[in-house]
């Protein structure tokens, strides 16, 4: 296990509009909303129970509450899995500024939690019972369309060792944006060599990066960091691979370090990277690059 587990939240929720035939008000359109994330090292299991989802359009803001909370165990919604979190719902037609996720995330209790070594662990999100996770981005709802987005937590820039006595590990929010109908996924596998080359930390990653030939960077909180980065995993036939879902399409750099367990993402380390590629994804496609 990595001995630093870290890292400040990532959440994507992206606006679309789709023009299509809806049957009831003509005046109104559809959200849905599922729920992804990028693996963390060293732990078993990521909960967090959500217990509605509010939205901000022109007038009061609309909540949306589960008619009991789900606990989503972000773990198993890695790559280009998801799970829906809010089904087709209609809306008013037009402009919203911010849709938040409210959650159950309290200091001391097991509402949310984070599994480490065969232990539960409390996990907080700071005034999460007030604001929940709270995603300020605009988008709209087209009259007679739908929107559908997904949300990428990406925990490896998500979780921050307890801070004091009590033993809560924190979750951090920080926000990423994907339109499900403009992303793509990428896959591959990683040559053995490289995981296992000299100087390795206990985790390999692979790091994606905006634009070809890409300034590379570790995870340290800042404008050079990479938009996400997943986990090297052995699989069933004993390879190693990676899986990065939910990519915006364009244009990306791709780079492999076995460092990835030396990457604090609260400080600037020297992270190495042994292998790079230019990649570009297209929608609804998955384009496979292995190192």
């Amino acid at each position: 296990m990595n001995a630093k587990l870290k890292a400040s939240l990532v959440a994507a929720i992206a606006a679309m509009t789709v023009m299509a035939c809806n049957d009831n008000d003509p005046d109104s359109g559809t959200l849905s909303v599922a729920v992804t994330d990028a693996p963390v090292d060293g732990a078993e299991a990521v909960v967090v129970e959500f217990t509605g989802i509010e939205i901000q359009g022109s007038g009061q803001p609309q909540s949306f509450d589960f008619d009991t909370p789900k606990s989503i165990d972000l773990l198993q919604l890695t790559g280009s899995d998801s799970l829906e979190l809010l089904p087709d719902t209609e809306l008013a037609a037009g402009q919203y500024q911010w849709l938040r996720l409210k959650v159950n995330a309290n200091r001391g209790v097991t509402d949310s939690y984070i599994d480490i070594d065969g232990a539960r662990y409390s996990l907080f999100i700071p005034s999460g019972s007030e604001t929940g996770l709270k995603l300020i981005r605009p988008f709209v709802i087209a009259a007679g369309g739908s929107a559908d987005f997904t949300i990428d937590f990406d925990l490896r820039k998500s979780v921050v060792d307890p801070q004091d006595a009590a033993q809560d590990y924190y979750l951090v929010p920080a926000l990423r944006i994907v339109d499900n109908l403009e992303v793509g996924h990428i896959n591959g596998l990683v040559d053995e060599t490289l995981v296992n080359a000299a100087g390795c930390s206990e985790s390999s990653g692979v790091y994606l990066f905006a634009g070809a030939d890409a300034e590379l960077s570790d995870i340290n909180g800042s404008e050079s960091d990479p938009i996400t980065s997943t986990l090297v995993e052995m699989n069933s036939d004993g390879l190693y691979e990676y899986e990065i879902g939910f990519v915006q399409t364009g244009d990306y750099t791709l780079a492999f370090t076995c460092e990835a367990g030396f990457d604090d993402p609260a400080t600037a380390d020297q992270i190495n990277f042994s292998a790079t590629t230019n990649v570009t994804v297209e929608v609804d496609q998955t384009v496979t690059v292995d190192f």
